[in-house]
């Protein structure tokens, strides 16, 4: 009996996780469906679609998502360079619906968790923006153990805000 409960809160775990992704990619596929006008053979949309259905992602599911964004309120896309534990370079993109809400909430996290915000092109200078959309570091840095455990302590607490979509950084 014991077993069955584990099993199914282990579903429930693997559920919740998925729906949060889900969540985040919906937002991405929405943003990225309004600045084509809803081509799909759009580089950014095209790129939003191909992470959802990597994430497993039903077709009418994404579907459905382009189509809302024809109705969807307005949504913006942030970014935010930040240093963290052990002077680690960090990208954190997102989607908000109020990013005065968001960067407070961002810079919360960053401070409780051993980062700090920085300025515009203070880390981006060393990273390439990539065709997948993605931010690759130019350089890494080697951090120490305990660095390494707040850096991912740090990403764990900016990865659970609905609104971060991805986290890049320079740690090796």
């Amino acid at each position: 009996m014991g077993s069955s409960h584990k099993k199914q809160g282990k579903i429930a775990d693997n559920n919740a996780k998925k729906a949060k992704v889900f969540g985040k990619l919906v937002r991405l596929i929405q943003v990225e469906a309004k600045k084509s006008n809803g081509d799909v053979n759009a580089a950014g949309l095209s790129a939003a679609i191909k992470k959802a259905y990597k994430e497993n992602m039903p077709k009418d599911t994404v579907e459905r998502a382009i189509k809302k964004a024809s109705e969807a309120g307005d949504t913006t896309e942030v970014l935010y360079e930040a240093y963290g534990p052990g002077g680690v370079g960090i990208i954190i993109t997102g989607l908000t619906d109020n990013t005065n809400r968001t960067n407070q909430e961002v810079k919360a996290i960053l401070s409780k968790n051993g980062g700090n915000l920085g300025a515009a092109n203070s880390v981006s200078w060393n990273f390439t923006f990539n065709e997948d959309r993605d931010w690759v570091p130019n350089t890494t840095i080697e951090v120490s153990k305990d660095h390494q455990e707040g850096l991912e302590t740090l990403i764990e607490f900016l990865e659970e805000h609905d609104d971060t979509q991805n986290i890049y950084h320079n740690a090796q």
